[in-house]
């Protein structure tokens, strides 16, 4: 079986050193990759003056059974623009599932059903995202700056953001206090 060289369904983390400041210790879930560019959410960093309800109040909707958690940096592109990661026991109106991993919303219709209690199970929000050119993800993955490593739900949801970073090279066998800012010449 040939493996795919698009990232859908993976975390992809900044290496030490990636040299913007945007994406130090990003964790990045990766929900699209193809031949025409890639879109990924960031899930490693949470916004230290918002939150779900403040989120919600925006768009006067009531809280209800929602939990006030924090909202997540996605990336510089469209920082005003909301996105939930979420499971797959949930889907509304544009809803993508994400190689059966987890599914990506972007319309109030999932923040509405997350209210109300009858949402997807498990989710982050997050507000922007980080998202790629034709080829220009694949060019960067041959350069020093990202690392891959596979995608699951322990990994999204049962970690704090803080922490992410740290497990998600764990689980790829690496200690990231190990890892260099730079390459080595020989």
């Amino acid at each position: 079986m040939e493996e795919s060289r698009f990232l859908t369904g993976q975390i992809l983390l900044a290496l030490p050193g990636i040299g913007d400041p945007r994406f130090e210790r990003a964790v990045i879930a990766m929900c699209a990759h193809d031949e025409q560019g890639a879109l990924g959410v960031g899930i490693g960093h949470e916004l230290e003056d918002l939150t779900l309800h403040d989120l919600l109040g925006q768009f006067e909707i009531d809280p209800g059974v929602a939990p006030d958690a924090p909202l997540h940096y996605g990336g510089p592109v469209e920082p005003r623009r909301g996105f939930v990661v979420h499971s797959t026991d949930w889907g509304g109106q544009d809803t993508i599932d994400v190689a059966g991993r987890w599914a990506l919303s972007g319309t109030i219709d999932v923040l509405r059903a997350i209210a109300d209690g009858t949402g997807p199970s498990r989710w982050i929000v997050a507000l922007g995202y980080a998202g790629w050119s034709e080829g220009q993800l694949d060019a960067e993955m041959t350069r020093h700056g990202w690392f891959n490593v596979p995608g699951d739900a322990a990994l999204l949801y049962e970690s704090d953001a803080g922490q992410r970073w740290e497990r998600s090279f764990a689980r790829a066998g690496i200690d990231p206090r190990l890892l260099t800012p730079g390459a080595g010449t020989a």
